[in-house]
């Protein structure tokens, strides 16, 4: 999520306003009042708050445009709700109102469904792991943040895998002169191993090699799924017939696959 980029939902963050004291006091008097001017100044006057916090959310892989939208409802609800006669300033009541926004959206519109209780351990790690970056220059462990946060390291693990955004297994990982090597490429597959490829081409070949008859009837058999008695139908000869000469192919087969078996140790050997 690049949140560091300098437009964000077509806002120059570079040239976001910076409002004063007086200025806030002011504004909000106004915006009490029902001026829906002063309340377009202030949400501007804020927006850098916003964009403050999304960064808390840079691992999460969500836009960061996404983010900053819902952060500036988080952010509207906060003005209309702040109070000023209470004495807290403004940016301690709205924080924890744009956090909860954009948490909330988080959990709602994940394409897998987490639990509430682990995504809140999940948001929680998560900002531990950000405030221990900034106290310690480094990257914490993940015992550091599950001290941080009071809570076992598995739980915090779990929570940490259960928040991350699937990848498709197109996505290129490295490029280079075009050609591409893809997350698919470097996982392994232990059902399509070269191996088995080598026994597939080794059985296709052992089939190709029955006479015609034998091979429709092994194609049928284990291919089509068909019974017997339905390749008998089909073929205009009896059952028993059908029965004989599959065990022939099977026998003809399993002779050629132990050849070509015996084959390659001898050439392994070699």
């Amino acid at each position: 999520m690049a949140v560091y980029k300098v437009e964000i939902c077509g806002v120059n963050t570079a040239k976001l306003p910076l409002l004063t004291e007086e200025e806030k006091v002011t504004l909000f008097e106004r915006i009490k009042k029902g001026d829906r001017e002063a309340r377009e100044l202030y949400i501007k006057g804020n927006l850098r708050l916003v964009l403050s916090i999304i960064q808390r959310f840079q691992s999460t892989g969500e836009n960061a445009d996404d983010l900053f939208q819902i952060g500036c409802i988080g952010l509207m609800k906060a003005i209309d709700n702040f109070d000023i006669s209470q004495n807290v300033k403004f940016s301690t009541y709205a924080v924890p109102m744009i956090l909860g926004e954009i948490r909330r959206h988080l959990r709602d519109n994940n394409t897998i469904r987490v639990s509430r209780s682990i995504r809140d351990i999940a948001y929680k790690a998560v900002s531990a792991r950000e405030a221990l970056r900034k106290q310690y220059d480094k990257e914490p462990t993940m015992e550091e943040i599950a001290k941080a946060v009071e809570l076992p390291v598995e739980e915090v693990v779990g929570a940490f895998d259960a928040i991350q955004t699937p990848l498709s297994l197109f996505e290129p990982v490295f490029s280079d002169n075009g050609d591409s090597l893809y997350i698919m490429d470097q996982v392994s597959d232990r059902k399509n191993t070269e191996e088995k490829w080598v026994e597939d081409i080794s059985l296709k070949e052992a089939i190709r090699r029955l006479p015609e008859r034998e091979h429709n009837i092994i194609e049928m058999r284990f291919y089509q799924g068909k019974t017997q008695m339905e390749v008998a139908e089909e073929i205009h000869i009896s059952q028993a017939q059908v029965s004989r000469l599959e065990k022939s192919a099977m026998k003809s087969m399993r002779s050629y696959l132990a050849e070509e078996t015996g084959g390659k140790k001898k050439r392994e050997k070699n």
